[in-house]
C-alpha cells in the first residue's frame, strides 16, 4: 500500500474553456494552488488517475501539463511569505 506523497501539478493552456475544465478537475484533488500551479498529496494510483483525467481535455499540439513528485528529504527553496499547511513539510507561499 502506498502512502500519499506531495506532488506539484503545473499547466500552460491557451484556451479558457479547457483551462476551466482542468481547474475544475484539480479542485477535487488539490490542497492549494495559484493560477496554473497546484499542490496535491496523492498515492501513485491517484496520480495516474489524475494524469489521465487532466490529459483528456488538453490540446495535444499546444497545451502543456507537468506533474512532479516532491522529495521530502530535499530542501524546499522559495521566496515570499510562507505559511504552514496541514503537514509540517508542506508550505503555501503567498
Amino acid at each position: 500500500m502506498s502512502i500519499p506523497r506531495p506532488i506539484v501539478v503545473a499547466y500552460d493552456i491557451s484556451k479558457n474553456k479547457i483551462r476551466a475544465k482542468i481547474y475544475k478537475i484539480l479542485k477535487e484533488w488539490r490542497l492549494g494552488g495559484q493560477k496554473s500551479v497546484h499542490e496535491c498529496r496523492l498515492k501513485m494510483r491517484q496520480a495516474e488517475e489524475l494524469f489521465l483525467q487532466l490529459s483528456e481535455p488538453l490540446d495535444k499540439k499546444g497545451d502543456r501539463l507537468l506533474m512532479v513528485w516532491l522529495e521530502p528529504h530535499r530542501p524546499v527553496l522559495y521566496r515570499g511569505i510562507g505559511k504552514n499547511s496541514i503537514s509540517r513539510r508542506l508550505w503555501h507561499i503567498e
